[in-house]
């Protein structure tokens, strides 16, 4: 490894397939530099290539603002977040009208 280099991980998942994948970084990388480097593409084929481009990204759970602009730190956990598939507020009302109604 070289001196300016350390290693984070990239965290990707589906309901049913989730990886976890090691990038060798330099100390100016970003985070959306080391999902590019993650190659996640090649791991799940079934996603668009721009959803990684694009996505929005977190460090250890909490929301990055600027993923193009944070760099990071040895150790950083970088995880690519999906698009929600239902409003959670339009999910907990049809919780409600169901149990209403039944």
């Amino acid at each position: 490894m070289a001196a300016n280099a350390f290693t984070v991980e990239v965290a990707f998942a589906l309901p049913h397939k989730q990886r976890l994948v090691a990038v060798e970084v330099h100390k100016d990388t970003t985070a959306r530099q080391a999902v590019a480097l993650a190659n996640l593409s090649s791991l799940f084929p079934e996603i668009p290539s721009t959803t990684f481009e694009q996505a929005p990204l977190g460090i250890f759970g909490k929301a990055l603002r600027h993923p193009e602009s944070t760099t990071l730190r040895a150790g950083d956990r970088i995880e690519v977040y999906r698009p929600l598939q239902i409003d959670p507020k339009a999910a907990r009302l049809e919780r409600a009208k169901r149990q209403a109604s039944g």
